[in-house]
């Protein structure tokens, strides 16, 4: 499927705000903290259990990155103290530098950085492998289960919320564990071997080095605490920010008639301030982590120089082994402070990974086939026998709602907003089940098949359009992927589409955008118009079908309907009365019961509630 896809009516859908997650000034930006982190890491290690191997490798090569890279020091002291004393033998007449030793010791040393580089490569490369092919998998399972889960989920949430759990969060779990693994790794192998190696160097530098560290951690956290602080209120202010962004553009027609941009204008300065308040404080803290890293850094070389220089002066301890001890100093304090960032960002990730488990983890909607679809399809015999539903159970949406329809007839759903007209259609497309009653096709509940068997017997034309970004040939022939050219043309034609798509540049191969706002509302309605009649449905629903047209283009439209929706049993939901006049059969809907029903000459004829419908449309239009 190409392109955004339009989305159908009723599923409630509102732009995606700022998803409050990210990297900002070279910090983890924090979220929300996993409700259930223990359960959420166990059913993530399920998923990294898969790659085993892979994952041993990259332990390996981790380990013997950082070996490789902690070893250099050494020996690069011991080519420091080789040059020290060579110059020093130099001086006192007894010989000079070994540049045979030297050179091999530079050898050595620079294999080892060409093999720790090497290793580093190869677990960086493995481990954004496995993070692919779990996000890959992830992203696979959420499209798999979107299309088992109830409408019901959809309709009680934004389509920006289920959007951010496929893309932001799986994201968030995809960077997190092909970085935050293996420097989590690296980090907590380079400080236990750098301490092995300072301690094996000086005990008492070792000391002096560590004395330190606890100002250093404490002057960090406080710093980390309040700079996340700022750095939760700046996402929370940007996604305000792009939200109204995203609603002044989409409705912006709607801003400047209504004369509103100096009050949208002020909105947006009085947020966009706040964003400014916030990204200012929170740039600023993060900033100061590394100057402040620094200096404290410079401080323990400061000690450690000055307490080495004295242990030289005693000769327990070689100039090369000092300058070594001072890189060791560099190599111990940053992995304690990227252990610090990796924590933050293992919260968010199990944040992240929790609500995309959550998702995973939703009912399904049942699917309890016992009867297999006819094999010349269902005639569209369709009873309602005392049907009784509501999406939520205390308040019932229909309650006692009964009718029988024969093939081939053609049944007009009318009533006042609210009155459950589309509800009706819902249920017999088995979006939802019905908590009373039941619902038959030829004579079966049809509860007894399989809702993929159901549905394709069914066509729709919803009220709001619902087309891609794709070729007007490709949007149409959606409702039959197999049908030719010409059939999609002949559909195009019954639903007088053809007219206008051949004077548009490109004709039927004319590219729609992602908003398709390059054809009017009323081609729009068109299009999904042919795309029903393409698909050639046993039942035809028409929910506000030609509320977009203009009234000749719909006296056009029901001409071709009425020779088209013959041999069909056709469901036409409609505020407009004036295009259910020849329908065979009109359902007068109020309050969730039928409190009416027959032709409309015979409605009109009792003077009931369909009466008063029609009056007051027609009077109010003459008025």
């Amino acid at each position: 499927m190409s392109g955004k896809q339009r989305e159908p009516a009723g599923l409630g859908a509102r732009p995606m705000r700022g998803s409050g997650r990210g990297y900002m000034g070279g910090m983890m930006v924090p979220g929300e903290k996993a409700k259930d982190f223990k359960g959420t890491l166990k059913r993530l290690m399920s998923y990294l259990s898969r790659y085993k191997a892979a994952l041993a490798l990259v332990f390996v090569f981790s380990i013997g990155s950082t070996v490789f890279m902690i070893t250099g020091p050494n020996i690069l002291g011991d080519a420091t103290t080789e040059i020290y004393s060579g110059i020093m033998r130099k001086l006192s007449g007894a010989g000079g530098i070994d540049m045979a030793a030297l050179a091999r010791t530079l050898a050595i040393l620079t294999g080892l950085y060409v093999v720790s580089a090497l290793f580093s490569f190869l677990q960086g490369y493995l481990m954004a492998g496995v993070s692919q092919r779990i996000t890959y998998t992830l992203r696979s399972q959420i499209s798999e289960k979107i299309n088992r889960m109830p409408m019901g989920y959809f309709e009680s949430r934004t389509h920006g919320e289920v959007l951010s759990r496929i893309t932001n969060d799986v994201d968030m779990l995809s960077h997190s564990l092909s970085q935050s693994v293996t420097q989590l790794i690296i980090s907590l192998c380079t400080i236990a071997g750098v301490f092995v190696m300072m301690v094996r160097i000086s005990w008492q530098m070792t000391l002096a080095a560590l004395l330190i560290l606890p100002f250093s951690m404490t002057v960090i956290t406080a710093v980390m605490k309040r700079s996340q602080r700022y750095f939760v209120q700046q996402q929370e202010h940007l996604g305000k920010v792009n939200g109204q962004v995203e609603e002044v553009f989409g409705g912006l027609a709607v801003v400047k008639a209504n004369n509103a941009e100096h009050r949208v204008s002020e909105d947006f300065d009085k947020e966009n301030g706040m964003l400014y308040s916030s990204a200012w404080k929170s740039q600023f803290l993060s900033g100061l982590i590394m100057p402040m890293m620094v200096f404290i850094g410079n401080l323990s070389y400061v000690g450690v120089s000055i307490l080495g220089g004295y242990l030289a002066a005693r000769q327990a301890i070689s100039v090369g082994d000092i300058l070594a001890f001072i890189q060791y100093t560099r190599l111990f304090n940053q992995p304690i402070f990227q252990v610090a960032q990796v924590s933050n960002m293992l919260q968010t990730t199990m944040a992240a990974a929790e609500r995309v488990f959550e998702l995973l983890s939703e009912p399904e909607e049942k699917n309890e086939a016992r009867l297999p679809a006819p094999e010349g399809g269902f005639t569209g015999n369709v009873t309602f026998n005392r049907v009784r539903f509501g999406y939520n159970p205390e308040k019932p949406v229909i309650r006692d709602f009964s009718v029988d329809i024969g093939a081939g007839r053609k049944v007009a759903i009318v009533g006042p907003t609210g009155a459950g007209k589309t509800t009706v259609v819902k249920l017999l497309m088995r979006f939802y089940d019905v908590d009373g009653g039941a619902i038959l096709i030829d004579g079966r509940d049809i509860r007894l098949f399989e809702r993929r068997e159901l549905r394709r017997s069914f066509g729709m034309v919803l009220q709001d359009t619902w087309l891609f970004a794709d070729t007007i040939m490709e949007n149409i022939r959606y409702g039959r992927p197999g049908a030719t050219d010409e059939e999609v043309i002949a559909a195009a034609k019954a639903a007088h589409a053809h007219h206008f798509v051949t004077t548009l540049p490109g004709g039927y191969q004319m590219v729609l955008n992602e908003e398709t706002s390059n054809i009017s509302e009323g081609q729009k309605q068109l299009l999904t118009i042919a795309r029903a009649i393409l698909a050639d449905p046993k039942v035809l629903i028409l929910d506000e079908a030609t509320s977009s047209v203009d009234t000749r283009t719909e006296l056009q439209i029901q001409q071709a309907m009425d020779n088209l929706m013959r041999g069909r049993t056709n469901f036409v939901i409609a505020h407009r009365l004036s295009t259910v006049r020849n329908a065979d059969i009109i359902l007068v809907m109020r309050d969730g019961d039928i409190v009416e029903q027959g032709s409309h000459a015979e409605l009109l004829e009792r003077g009931g509630f369909y009466t008063e419908l029609y009056n007051s449309q027609f009077k109010g239009a003459t008025a």
